[in-house]
């Protein structure tokens, strides 16, 4: 079998993985790597929200998997849209790592023990209008790269601080050349900052109509990983959003219950609405459509319309 992936460290590492837990439950299994560059590794001076595409990190790895030069893809949840193309389906959801956002600095600071006008380094909305609901003072600046050019910009005081998702700088941190006694993480509490939809979880996709590829990938499904995972993307597929608007949501199964914590807010964070529901599991993806009906109720359509607008 072909896996598709991207071509950074933790998408690699990422990739590793999930093929090591396909052979260890799949005897006998061959498995071949490809790396696929996506237009969102192409363009690295612009911000995610500049753009405009929702499928800036998948694409053209689809695309591989329509065509038959691979014959699974391993990808970050949160890079994938919620509208995936016809003939594919995400054939398996791992177990959820830690969704949290993670602040990276020298002075291992939380969010409130920043210095007043902090320089922080994101791309992302969600990050962005969640620290200014918090700190409005702080000076939020575009960040884009892989990881290790993220902190190697903080060594280099460019930031005062960049935030990460946690999931992924565990994954590789002990690959990174960083003297981790001068850096600092300190995890985000989600009451905080809620994560972006599906972060900390690790999707496999595959061709609808490919039954053996379908059978083997199946074996990492997670039944409650997915109940999450799901419950969350119809949240954000009815909000019509993506990695350009200021959504967050985190979905958390408890016994037959599931939970769902959702967030929209303007880019400077001065108005935003976050509210939480819960229901029977079963009912994932009806809790999230819920949710989502709820915020745009209350105000969240406004926010999302004029953020619409400006672009």
């Amino acid at each position: 079998m072909i896996a598709g992936t991207r071509g950074s460290l933790l998408a690699l590492t990422q990739t590793e993985t999930v093929c090591a837990s396909l052979k260890s439950k799949n005897e006998g299994l061959d498995i071949r790597t490809v790396t696929i560059k996506t237009t969102g590794d192409k363009i690295l001076d612009v911000p995610l929200s500049e753009i405009g595409a929702k499928s800036l990190f998948t694409k053209e790895i689809e695309e591989a998997l329509l065509d038959k030069k691979i014959d699974f893809a391993v990808h970050s949840l949160k890079d994938l849209p919620t509208e995936i193309p016809k003939g594919l389906e995400i054939g398996a959801v791992l177990k959820r790592e830690n969704p949290r956002d993670c602040i990276v600095s020298k002075e291992s600071w939380t969010l409130q023990k920043m210095p007043k006008g902090a320089r922080v380094g994101t791309s992302a909305l969600r990050r962005q209008s969640q620290i200014l609901a918090v700190r409005p003072d702080i000076k939020i600046e575009n960040l884009r790269g892989n990881i290790d050019t993220r902190i190697r910009k903080l060594e280099e005081g460019l930031y005062d601080a960049v935030l990460l998702a946690q999931a992924g700088i565990g994954k590789i941190k002990h690959k990174l050349a960083v003297n981790w006694k001068d850096i600092k993480l300190n995890e985000v509490p989600i009451w905080d900052i809620l994560p972006a939809v599906g972060q900390g979880f690790l999707a496999v996709e595959i061709r609808a109509n490919d039954k053996k590829s379908k059978e083997v990938v199946s074996s990492l499904d997670d039944p409650t990983a997915r109940a999450e995972a799901f419950c969350e993307r119809a949240f954000l597929r009815a909000l019509e959003g993506g990695c350009q608007v200021p959504i967050g949501a985190y979905a958390q199964v408890q016994g037959d219950r599931i939970a769902l914590d959702g967030y929209v807010g303007s880019i400077d964070g001065k108005k935003h609405y976050r509210e939480q529901i819960s229901g029977h599991a079963r009912d994932a993806e009806k809790i999230g459509r819920e949710l989502a009906k709820i915020l745009l109720s209350l105000g969240g359509d406004k926010i999302l319309e004029a953020i619409r607008n400006k672009k």
